[in-house]
């Protein structure tokens, strides 16, 4: 066991390392003039200042959870969740640290034209992407190693989930609460561009870039990373798959997850533009070489592994062509080149009303193939795995299938961040007043950026259905092996009722989160406009607006409007458990498995629709900037923003926080619970 772990440990300090030579390379380039330095400063501020306050508030709530699973499960848990939170934290704060380092680079390397600006780019986010996966990836081996046992590393998975959590509702808050608040003011009432150093919000709405789309997605790839590798390990370790496998099927996660790492290196080297000059088909070549490498190198794993076992083969393989699906079908539905935006874009020309239906019905539709490739991928991994004749075996492959999907994490996160690091470098060139041709750069790479972003988003939750069904079934299995009956039906009332409320949960948690992104944006609307009220130079370009004060309140509004939804994600499932037991609880699991996938994808996917569908008019289609179809789209991507930025992709962290901790307190539950 001990060469074999070598592998997965080597591949995580080889990703680590890799991370720092990319961002060494980041940092060697110029920041360009002193105005952009100067601006590019205050957005590093405002986003290390919030990053901080939060992890201070957060962390200490940590400990006192730590604290309460040493006493009340064991001190394997607690060191664990300390260890996953922190790791989880890290994840997050370098992504955040490379995209306020890495948009003034590329803004200035936009001078040299696109070539040079994806690059760089792509560079960046790239260091958070292996840095995702290598401390992942560690974490989870070394804990293993330490322990032994895969079930005693459910605190570890838990302290990732939670961080993840509140990066999300956190992060997620203070990006679109300073984002709508602008373009509501600065856009639809003003008529200023996008980004313009006349609104006092466009710093706040930078820093969100930052702490919302990659502190809180390092985060949530992060303990997805984790969650779905440490399920297939928990059931590697059932009796069936044991016996059949022996450690090898507990490590198989581990051992995939190092191959890739291995193929994502390669695959990096792959992104350049074509002659085409297509930014997305030069992502697309990354992603497609890391995968044809990884199935290659999952094929001779499990020649040693599984001593030729096809079926898992065969299930690793199924989880990369659901990654590669999701993708497509995510950018079908989000890229300004395919009809769903178009016809959304076009909606804009009667008015925001229809614009809004559009997006809503675009939304809508766009739920539906995501199922099918999921639902098809667990068939397929289920019964090639052997599910027909041994059900534990059939579930182990769905785990395995899961496992491969994300063992493609470090690439897809290198093609999300990369939108971020573009976003803050046209906002940079906006402000810095930089020739229109570093725009004509920067542009582009934004407009591909907010369909990244949206596959990123698409990849992370369905692989949340496939990682909650695995720990579904570790939640059974624990149950099973003390002796308990588990056979969950609809005509059973308790099972009903907990099924209905898991359903409910996810929109409870979805209404604060909205609500809360309303209640921060109206601050940031009144402030915006008491500036311009009050200092009349600012919009003449004669006086400058007071960035810091739209930075404090949406730093304040994210700190305090995250509490809630929070206690929501741990409280429901505790709260079922005591009081109905675990048969409710069950039904719970399954119920906020399968409306929040689905509610997931809809707010996800349609936000980034309406999103795209405004930046197509501002390219001069459908009358362009300042015509009634781009004031009525910007009206539907302030709806968008909420959906995709705040409330979807923190559904796929409530998802695996009610799994986990349900896993984690089981025992307490079945000795306590009322019913």
């Amino acid at each position: 066991m001990d060469v074999i772990m070598f592998l997965p440990l080597s591949a995580g300090v080889i990703a680590l390392l890799y991370a720092g030579f990319l961002a060494m390379s980041v940092m060697k380039v110029d920041e360009g003039t002193d105005k952009m330095k100067s601006i590019a400063r205050a957005i590093r501020e405002g986003a290390k200042a919030y990053l901080n306050r939060q992890y201070k508030t957060v962390f200490a709530f940590a400990i006192v959870i730590a604290i309460i699973l040493v006493f009340a499960i064991n001190w394997q848990s607690g060191l664990g969740f300390i260890a996953g939170a922190a790791l989880s934290a890290g994840a997050g704060y370098i992504g955040m640290n490379m995209t306020v380092q890495g948009n003034v680079r590329t803004a200035n390397k936009a001078r040299e034209g696109l070539a040079s600006a994806l690059s760089l780019a792509f560079k960046g986010g790239a260091v958070s992407g292996f840095s995702i996966v290598g401390l992942a990836l560690l974490g989870l081996t070394v804990f293993y190693i330490l322990y032994g046992n895969a079930t005693l590393m459910v605190g570890f998975a838990f302290g990732a989930c939670l961080i993840s959590l509140f990066a999300r509702v956190g992060g997620g808050i203070y990006t679109k609460a300073a984002d709508v608040g602008a373009d509501l003011v600065g856009k639809v009432e003003v008529g200023i561009p996008e980004d313009d150093p006349r609104n006092p919000a466009v710093i706040a709405d930078n820093v969100g870039d930052a702490v919302g789309d990659c502190a809180g997605m390092g985060a949530d790839l992060f303990e997805t990373y984790v969650v779905t590798a440490l399920a297939a390990m928990l059931l590697g370790s059932s009796p069936t798959v044991y016996s059949k496998f022996g450690i090898n099927g507990v490590i198989l996660p581990l051992i995939i997850g190092g191959l890739a790492i291995f193929a994502t290196v390669i695959g990096t080297l792959f992104v350049r533009l074509g002659k085409s000059k297509a930014i997305m088909n030069a992502l697309y070549k990354g992603v497609i070489a890391t995968t044809v490498i990884s199935a290659a190198l999952f094929y001779v794993a499990n020649l040693y592994i599984t001593n030729g076992n096809m079926g898992i083969f065969i299930s690793s393989l199924v989880g990369l062509l659901v990654m590669a699906l999701m993708v497509a079908i995510t950018e079908y539905f989000t890229a300004y080149r395919y009809k769903p935006v178009l016809t959304v874009s076009e909606a804009a020309k009667t008015g925001a009303g229809t614009n809004v239906i559009a997006g809503l019905g675009m939304g809508l539709r766009s739920t539906f193939p995501p199922v099918i490739v999921i639902v098809a991928g667990i068939l397929v991994s289920y019964y090639a795995s052997g599910g027909a004749t041994s059900p534990e075996m059939g579930v182990y492959g769905i785990s395995i299938a899961a496992a491969a999907m994300l063992s493609a994490t470090g690439i897809i996160v290198a093609v999300d961040s990369y939108g971020p690091i573009t976003d803050n470098a046209g906002g940079i060139a906006e402000m810095a007043d930089l020739p229109k041709e570093v725009k004509d750069v920067t542009d582009p790479l934004d407009a591909v950026g907010n369909t990244t972003k949206a596959v990123t988003k698409g990849y992370a939750i369905g692989s949340a259905a496939l990682a909650a069904l695995s720990l579904f079934a570790a939640y059974k299995d624990e149950i099973v092996v003390r002796g308990l009956p588990f056979n969950l039906t609809i005509d059973d009332p308790i099972v009903l009722v907990g099924l209905m409320l898991g359903a409910a949960v996810p929109f409870l948690f979805t209404s604060f989160l909205t609500m809360a992104v309303g209640r921060a944006a109206f601050k940031v609307v009144e402030e915006v406009r008491r500036q311009f009220r009050e200092t009349k130079g600012i919009l003449e370009g004669t006086a400058k607006p007071d960035y810091g004060r739209a930075v404090d309140i949406v730093t304040r509004a994210a700190l305090k409007e995250m509490a809630v939804p929070a206690i929501i994600a741990i409280g429901s499932p505790l709260l079922v458990g005591f009081t109905l037991g675990y048969r409710a609880l069950g039904g719970m699991l399954i119920g906020v498995i399968l409306s929040g996938l689905l509610l997931a994808l809809l707010m996800t996917t349609g936000g980034a629709a309406w999103d795209n569908a405004k930046k197509y008019i501002e390219l001069g289609n459908f009358g362009g900037k300042r015509s009634p179809a781009h004031a009525a789209a910007v009206v539907g991507d302030t709806v968008g923003d909420a959906f995709k930025d705040t409330a979807g992709p923190a559904i796929n962290p409530l998802i695996k926080v009610m799994n986990t901790l349900s896993i984690l307190f089981l025992a307490l539950i079945l000795m306590y619970a009322l019913l």
